[in-house]
């Protein structure tokens, strides 16, 4: 309360000072006559005016050498991308002829102030019309902005061109330029959908196409709404951060599932609107990977200072540098958390990337309520189920311990509380019949296990049942009687074994 008190009683003898000050000032006017004072003041303006002017383009062109290697498209900041040096260019330029614009503006405005200040003899010059001056600000500035306009324009239809018709997608594209062995060049198409507040990345699978989407299928599990019919979604993954090849064509679609958002690559001189139900697009190429443009920047002595200022041991500021997918678009208060991390990496290592990612669907929608093919073997699946199969089948077959040369059925099923094999007991039941038709030679026994509990006689008839549906199916598929013998046994319900008994 007594600070409060002092700084109170502060700005009160500061507020009668400046009051007593203009008091004093007015009766000194009035003594030195109104016109007097008018004169000096008009001097000593037209000084501070000339000394304003020095100070003010000092001050300009210090600050821009001084922080020239924190700005975009100075010092180590030149665009990482194909397509931006020319925005950089098109940048200079611009800045070139409206910088002496605005230095030439600057000199006349206060030099005038100074050189024309009031004076008592002085006499103002009445030019009511000069044809001479008005055809110079007239055709000069014309003549300028057409020359930017025309060469904005140029850099706009060369940026903004689309890929060509006949260009192929691909997960891992040949380098920009390079057409493939029937004259077509390549690239890569990714997705961003913005939403209040964060960014969905939808990169496309082994297809190299992403699949349909409807805004109606938007759900909690759903987000994008994806259309799981189409199989070009099955495959589609979902990423934490925007990982690039360096030196491959990308064509980034862009969307919004609500308001105006905006995806920026500042680095990569890209920035385009998202715009809810109007999908917008931009095309680039990367040509330095995360780790060059670091590079780059430690040989800089601003970007050796520690990244943490409270801690000096901590690492230096192009050690950490990363770049960034930013919102530029005020879309509401959480605008502000709308980042992600951007790296460009090589061929290598971008295949080392998509390695570990799985499909969207696989791991969020395979199985649920909003599959439509949870009752369907994928192709992928039925190619992973026989790799398995036959992995463990050729283990069994060349065992020597009889006790090895037993293997699961991992896939048979049924339906609920039924001996009715499933499509996916079919599947692997496939696979069986096709060991043994490649392997003629080689019987079997089929073991399917009866839970031994208080319903253990409903539970073995059930399991008569299922093995009586096994060999039924196995027949149908072409495979002898004598070859195969499936019976039943205590253990767990859900398991099916396949002993081998004579090769």
């Amino acid at each position: 309360m007594s600070t409060f008190l002092i700084i109170l009683g502060c700005l009160i003898l500061m507020a009668i000072v400046v009051v007593q000050i203009g008091r004093v000032t007015e009766l000194a006017n009035q003594i030195r006559g109104e016109e007097e004072v008018q004169w000096e003041t008009n001097r000593q303006n037209g000084v501070l005016s000339l000394v304003f002017l020095v100070v003010f383009l000092f001050l300009v062109f210090w600050s821009a050498g001084h922080f020239k290697n924190w700005m975009l498209g100075y010092g180590p900041h030149a665009a990482a991308s194909a397509h931006g040096g020319l925005l950089d260019d098109l940048f200079d330029v611009t800045l070139f002829f409206t910088g002496l614009v605005f230095i030439l503006t600057h000199l006349a405005l206060f030099w005038f102030a100074y050189k024309y200040a009031g004076r008592k003899d002085g006499r103002s010059a009445f030019i009511p019309h000069d044809n001479k001056v008005e055809v110079i600000w007239t055709v000069v500035p014309a003549v300028v902005m057409c020359f930017l306009v025309i060469r904005g324009l140029i850099a706009w239809n060369d940026v903004m061109a689309d890929i060509p018709e006949d260009a192929v997608p691909a997960v891992i594209p040949l380098d920009a330029g390079v057409l493939n062995d029937d004259g077509k060049e390549e690239y890569m198409e990714i997705e961003a959908t913005g939403s209040q507040f964060l960014w969905y990345l939808r990169y496309p699978g082994k297809d190299a196409r992403l699949g349909a989407r409807n805004y109606k299928l938007i759900t909690g599990r759903n987000p994008l709404g994806q259309d799981w019919s189409d199989p070009k979604n099955l495959d589609d993954f979902q990423a934490n951060e925007l990982v690039l090849p360096v030196n491959k064509k990308v064509r980034v679609r862009i969307t919004s599932r609500d308001v105006l958002h905006n995806f920026a690559l500042p680095h990569f001189r890209v920035k385009m609107d998202a715009v809810p139900g109007m999908p917008t697009y931009f095309v680039f190429t990367p040509t330095m990977t995360t780790e060059e443009y670091r590079r780059k920047l430690r040989e800089y002595p601003e970007y050796q200072k520690p990244s943490d200022p409270n801690d000096p041991n901590s690492d230096p500021l192009w050690k950490v540098f990363d770049f960034e997918l930013a919102c530029q678009e005020l879309c509401g208060s959480g605008h502000f958390s709308m980042r992600k991390t951007v790296r460009i990496v090589t061929e290598d290592e971008y295949i080392d990337w998509l390695a570990q990612q799985q499909s969207y669907y696989m791991s969020s929608i395979r199985g649920t309520d909003e599959d439509p093919l949870k009752d369907e073997l994928l192709p992928s699946e039925r190619q992973e189920r026989k790799f398995e199969f036959d992995e463990a089948a050729d283990k069994a077959l060349s065992a020597t311990d009889p006790a090895e040369k037993t293997f699961a059925l991992n896939y048979v099923t049924y339906k609920e509380n039924s001996f009715e094999l499933s499509k996916f007991a079919q599947a692997e039941l496939d696979n069986l019949a096709a060991f043994l038709k490649k392997y003629p030679a080689v019987q079997v026994e089929i073991v399917t296990s009866a839970a031994d509990t208080d319903n253990a006689d409903t539970n073995l008839t059930l399991a008569d049942n299922r093995a009586k549906a096994i060999g039924d199916y196995l027949r149908s598929q072409g495979i002898a009687a004598e070859r195969f013998r499936s019976f039943t046994a205590p253990g767990d319900a859900s398991k099916t074994e396949v002993r081998i008994v004579q090769q």
